[in-house]
């Protein structure tokens, strides 16, 4: 099932960067370089500095070994197992139960847990969260979603052009041709890239999840703490942070879901956990 899905994140890929270069075939050179430049800046610098970006909007703080040794104990054992370094460990001061990882690599990374998902899993379920935030790093995960992430943010870029030059454009003959091209460009190309986008990360999660759960050799437990992390947000979502950063989580952290799978940015929770506890090791 991973190499499925990292064909079809390689796919989705792909596709996000043909859109890309047919929409900068569109327009002038210039301009075309002008939004390239000025959206890879903002994406990659937001991938160097990832980690203490989301440490930050999250009030985390580094956890001490002595008041956190079961983490700690956990961490190490499947850093172990995944043969990775040990990462810094953070904790977020929130009731709602939740883990994400950050960092531009193995050397880098960062594996934050909140208050709320140390109380609500037993040791096997917390190893199996673990175990899918190590496969994230693993996989360079926080790469490609900043890969997609510039591509898609390009095209949207493009597309708020586009719609301000529909809306105050010439008024030449051709400006009903012209005005119609200019929404499809505006409106429907960026909302392609975004599904693209989504689907990219909704592949990476399937594939953290089982990762994770080869390398402690448990899909139930993983498909356990799941169950109950999804529980707990919807009567306790994360109350700091924002929509832009539901993608780090292991399960979207903030109340409601998209009315449409193509709007999710994680697979709902039951098709992971049938996957999960489909699986033989």
């Amino acid at each position: 099932m991973t190499v499925k899905n990292q064909l079809k994140t390689a796919i989705l890929l792909a596709v996000l960067t043909a859109l890309f270069l047919w929409i900068g075939s569109l327009f002038g050179k210039a301009g075309f370089i002008f939004a390239l430049i000025f959206v890879g800046f903002m994406n990659f610098g937001s991938y160097w500095f990832s980690d203490k970006i989301v440490l930050w909007m999250y009030r985390a703080k580094e956890a001490k070994q002595s008041e956190y040794s079961n983490l700690y104990k956990i961490v190490k054992e499947v850093a172990k197992s995944s043969n990775l370094p040990v990462p810094k460990v953070y904790i977020v001061p929130s009731s709602s139960s939740n883990a994400f990882a950050t960092g531009r690599s193995p050397k880098h990374a960062v594996v934050a847990c909140t208050e709320g998902v140390l109380k609500l899993l037993n040791e096997e379920e917390l190893k199996g969260v673990i175990a899918h935030e190590f496969a994230h790093i693993k996989n360079r995960d926080i790469l490609i979603s900043t890969i997609a992430g510039t591509i898609a943010g390009v095209i949207s870029y493009i597309g708020v052009m586009a719609r301000w030059s529909a809306v105050f454009g010439g008024r030449d003959d051709d400006r009903g041709n012209n005005l119609i091209s200019l929404l499809i460009l505006g409106i429907i190309t960026p909302l392609v890239a975004t599904l693209i986008q989504l689907a990219i990360s909704r592949s990476r999660e399937y594939i953290a999840d089982e990762t994770g759960a080869r390398t402690v050799k448990n899909g139930n437990a993983l498909a356990d703490a799941l169950e109950k992390i999804d529980k707990n947000i919807s009567i306790n979502p994360m109350r700091i942070g924002n929509q832009a950063t539901a993608h780090l989580f292991i399960s979207n952290p903030f109340r409601g879901q998209a009315f449409l799978n193509f709007f999710m940015t994680h697979p709902s929770t039951k098709s992971r956990v049938e996957r999960l506890r489909a699986m033989k090791f």
